[in-house]
């Protein structure tokens, strides 16, 4: 079944081109096309695309603004962003709205439908100058903010360690010597015991409580 995507991009040229190239795939779907913020939330909550590829700056609502709206008024969409800025200033407060991934406007066509791919399986989608700013980030906050993980079973917490290291499912499950399924169960449990939405914040969390190897 072919994923369902919705594109928001206020430059007409990158959105038809995305529109274009994206259309010539099988397994995806283009269901609309906003041109600012204010018209992607519109469009997300009347389409209900399953992932939307947000460009940041954009009139009416920026990208960030428009993707809060969304995951609080559709939890389940997953809202990719697609931009030119690779900075601190717009990576954190995307992640922080509730954006699953953060890919830069230069990525190679291929790897963007390879980017949307493992986005619907749960899998982190960022860029790496987006973790790099991600982790600095992080690694400045107050041990007080930390959330229990007593709940968590050692198998969680190796698996939430692989997860924060960006892994997939099948990689994960090749590292702990366990089925892909048997995964999958640990990450839903985690998830829920955290009560995290998903795996980016799934990896945010571990970053900042410090539950890395």
């Amino acid at each position: 079944m072919a994923i369902r995507v919705l594109i928001a991009d206020d430059h007409h040229v990158v959105r038809r081109g995305l529109v274009f190239f994206l259309k010539t795939q099988q397994e995806i779907e283009i269901v609309g096309e906003a041109k600012n913020g204010q018209e992607a939330v519109e469009l997300a909550v009347s389409l209900k695309p399953e992932i939307v590829l947000m460009d940041l700056e954009m009139p009416v609502l920026n990208g960030i603004e428009a993707t809060r709206e969304i995951k609080k008024l559709c939890p389940e969409i997953k809202v990719m962003m697609l931009t030119s800025f690779s900075d601190q200033d717009h990576v954190i407060p995307a992640l922080e709205a509730g954006a699953s991934g953060y890919q830069l406007k230069d990525i190679e066509p291929d790897e963007l439908v390879k980017a949307i791919r493992h986005l619907m399986t749960g899998e982190n989608q960022l860029h790496p100058k987006a973790t790099t700013h991600l982790l600095s980030h992080l690694s400045g906050k107050n041990s007080s903010e930390k959330k229990s993980i007593d709940e968590l079973t050692k198998r969680e917490i190796e698996v939430l360690q692989e997860i924060a290291k960006g892994k997939s499912n099948k990689e994960i499950a090749a590292d702990l010597f366990i089925t892909e399924k048997t995964v999958k169960t640990h990450v839903s449990n985690l998830l829920s015991k955290l009560e995290l939405a998903d795996r980016t914040q799934a990896a945010l969390f571990a970053v900042r409580n410090g539950i890395m190897k």
